[in-house]
């Protein structure tokens, strides 16, 4: 069977590479009835994906469905009139660009896990908790950890991270949890604006090779603005005093946990020396990094197993089994990949039907980019930023550098404005029951609208 493949493989080698050369002659549909249905199929599923909170349908479903229904209409179309394998080279290639995606989100999920099953985030928790902060303190505390810790881990995870600690320091005072749930979108919203691994968005402006690496940290400072002057105006209605404290013991971090955060951070720097020396894209890099924390669980899995005896003997405090790597990546976000996933082929169907290039034109062409990125920020707070960008990366608009910026930071703290807008409000939503509501955020909506606009200022100001 081996050499069965092999020779199969070798015999398929030469129409495979026609395949990859050939050029992909598109149709305008957007005004034939294939493209009509996709558009109100994608539209449908979308409407499912924003009442996700009530239906408690996950958001990956409806967009699966529209993704499979939306190619189905086009390669139908396709086969038609005599083009079968046209739709096939077209799905190819969006399907290459998740899979770089999902590879790359899928290891940075196992880490995050794997630092969590380790203790390394509870036991930042609980020092917060034991230093006995006042209100305003936390506040800002929490608010700046979720602004810093964004770029490396991504923004949902961060608020995760940062709402547990005010949900427990917080819990007789409900204004105060809500405000600082407001303040964490935010920070941890502006904070993965600057760096290709805080956010979906940035992710994927960097893995298509349009802004390198260090440039994506000259919206530091706009990133900052961003989540200064809303947090500035917001502390003032924060409650005074301080939390209790129980006297609970600080969790400490289990065996490996501080070194398994260091081959993150070298997992990081391996994927940014594939993509700016080798020339690869950054996903290689970050499959390495996952070689990396395999090794690292194997040796937990043998120390833990013989008890630190060199005899083998099990130890009698850690009766557990060990550390086990696929146990991380089976709680990565499934739902959130399989979204992306019917995200990226759905917009990409109506991309190659027409409808991004006529969009593209109009709002490129007649409003200008400067107005045309300002608003995509704002389309971002209503419908998730994800597929706004993809759409944007797939029109390619002539844009230069600092436009490029631009978009980056207005479809990275664009969700801000609404607690809908982005993964990070939407989780802490459901995590802060009660607490944080949408119209709790939207009654802060114009300071945070006041940020947004001074970051804006502040990019075209400082990178103009």
């Amino acid at each position: 069977m081996k050499y069965l493949f092999l020779v199969l493989l070798i015999v398929n080698m030469p129409s495979a590479a026609m395949a990859s050369e050939a050029t992909v002659a598109a149709v305008d549909l957007t005004d034939h009835w294939v493209g009509y249905a996709a558009l109100a199929i994608f539209v449908l599923a979308y409407c499912f994906v924003i009442l996700e909170e009530k239906l408690h349908l996950r958001k990956s479903k409806p967009v699966l469905l529209a993704a499979g229904l939306i190619w189905i209409l086009i390669a139908a179309y396709y086969a038609a009139n005599g083009m079968p394998h046209a739709a096939e080279i077209a799905i190819r290639h969006n399907f290459l660009e998740y899979t770089e995606l999902f590879f790359f989100l899928l290891v940075a999920m196992t880490y995050v896990n794997a630092m969590l099953e380790r203790g390394v985030f509870d036991a930042l928790r609980d020092w917060l908790v034991a230093k006995k902060f006042s209100y305003k303190a936390l506040f800002w505390l929490t608010g700046i950890l979720a602004f810093f810790i964004s770029p490396i881990a991504d923004n949902l995870t961060t608020a995760l991270i940062m709402c547990a600690v005010v949900l427990t320091v917080g819990k007789d005072e409900p204004k105060f949890i809500a405000l600082s749930c407001i303040g964490i979108v935010v920070g941890a919203n502006a904070g993965g604006a600057f760096s290709p691994f805080g956010d979906i968005t940035t992710l994927m402006v960097w893995q298509k090779g349009i802004i390198e690496f260090s440039v994506f940290f000259s919206l530091f400072l706009p990133s900052v603005v961003n989540y200064l002057i809303p947090a500035f105006i917001m502390q003032f209605a924060i409650p005074t005093g301080a939390p209790s404290f129980d006297g609970d013991e600080i969790a400490s971090i289990k065996q490996g946990g501080l070194v398994i955060v260091a081959l993150f951070i070298a997992t990081i720097i391996t994927a940014v020396s594939f993509h700016n020396f080798l020339h690869l894209p950054p996903v290689y890099g970050m499959m390495l990094g996952l070689a990396y924390l395999k090794f690292f669980g194997y040796y937990l899995r043998k120390t833990n197993a013989r008890g630190g005896d060199p005899s083998g003997t099990p130890s009698e405090h850690d009766p557990q089994e060990g550390f086990d790597i696929f146990a991380k990546i089976a709680k990565a976000e499934w739902d959130t990949l399989f979204f992306f996933y019917g995200v990226i082929m759905a917009v990409g169907g109506l991309g190659f039907l027409g409808y991004l290039g006529m969009a593209s034109e109009y709002v490129y062409g007649e409003l200008g980019p400067t107005t045309a990125n300002i608003l995509v920020g704002i389309l971002s707070a209503i419908v998730d930023n994800i597929p706004v960008m993809f759409a944007v990366l797939t029109m390619n608009p002539d844009m230069s550098q600092m436009q490029w910026l631009l978009v980056t930071l207005t479809a990275g703290v664009g969700g801000s404005l609404l607690s809908v807008g982005s993964a990070a409000g939407v989780a802490l939503m459901g995590q802060a029951r009660g607490y944080y509501t949408f119209f709790g955020h939207l009654k802060w909506a114009p300071v945070i609208g006041l940020g947004y606009a001074a970051s804006i200022y502040c990019h075209l100001l400082i990178n103009g």
